[in-house]
């Protein structure tokens, strides 16, 4: 199994992560006025469950290009898209612990990507 983490990180750091430092920026490092702009693509959506600590992210369909170029992706590939969830969140909020919990994947037999995410202190 592949290391999800440096995967992750190596998948996030070109495009990724600077567009949603750029958004958290302009959006004056306000996860929710983010999620309010920034919250619906066609790549992303986010929803504000409990302002300021709860959101559900995800994406409207697989993203990952390695899972897309294999016939019968496996699920754990998933894993994937939920450490570079956590590492594009210790990069915009590194005072806070986030949780992220996977709800469901296209992978898994969802209609999308779906996590949970929590931010406390």
């Amino acid at each position: 199994m592949m290391d999800d983490r440096a995967e992750a990180v190596k998948c996030v750091n070109q495009y990724v992560l600077p567009e949603m430092k750029r958004q958290f920026e302009e959006c004056g490092c306000s996860l929710d006025e983010q999620y309010k702009k920034y919250g619906d693509t066609d790549y992303f959506f986010a929803k504000i469950i409990e302002p300021g600590h709860r959101y559900e992210i995800g994406y409207p369909r697989c993203l990952c290009p390695k899972a897309q170029s294999e016939k019968d992706a496996d699920p754990n590939f998933c894993e994937c898209s939920r450490q570079s969830i956590i590492y594009v969140y210790e990069k915009l909020i590194p005072d806070k612990k986030v949780t992220v919990e996977t709800i469901e994947t296209v992978l898994t037999g969802g209609s999308r990507c779906r996590f949970k995410v929590v931010v406390e202190g």
